[in-house]
């Protein structure tokens, strides 16, 4: 993609509309921003109110499927941002992502799950969206959810 390009519109090329920014599901803010960082609170699949994924990994479904759920995820945490921001246009760098899976004793594909939010995030922000990643097996999540993917900006 041309380096001209903003991160909204790398959006909109890649066919992606921000969802309205999730509300929270317990006692916390959706994002805290301290001097030139934005964390944004763990973000869990849900599109237009509804989980789209519950359940441990491998039971609850295909890799593929656990990704999109990642990817969910990073696209409710771009609305979060745009919302305390403005716009995604004034993310400079995602500095971090630390992604949770729930998942049986067994399973080890965390990485491919984190990839749906990583590949997402370096779709829209090219270079500036590589960043530093854990990727972490739990045996269980908020709600009952696949994945939940919390994350970390450098903003302007």
């Amino acid at each position: 993609m041309p380096h001209t390009s903003t991160p909204s519109q790398r959006l909109a090329e890649l066919g992606l509309t921000l969802p309205s920014p999730p509300r929270p599901v317990a006692s916390y803010v959706p994002a805290v921003r301290s001097g030139n960082l934005l964390f944004v609170s763990g973000q869990i699949p849900i599109v237009a109110g509804k989980v789209i994924m519950t359940g441990a990994m491998p039971a609850a479904g295909s890799i593929e499927q656990a990704a999109a759920a990642a990817r969910q995820c990073a696209l409710n945490a771009l609305a979060v941002a745009a919302g305390e921001l403005g716009t995604i246009d004034r993310i400079r760098r995602v500095v971090r992502v630390g992604c949770f899976v729930a998942s049986e004793p067994d399973f080890g594909d965390q990485p491919k799950v984190a990839n749906g939010a990583s590949d997402l995030l370096v779709a829209v922000f090219g270079e500036d969206g590589r960043h530093a990643r854990a990727a972490v097996g739990s045996c269980a999540l908020p709600l009952n959810v696949t994945v939940e993917v919390e994350f970390l900006f450098e903003v302007a």
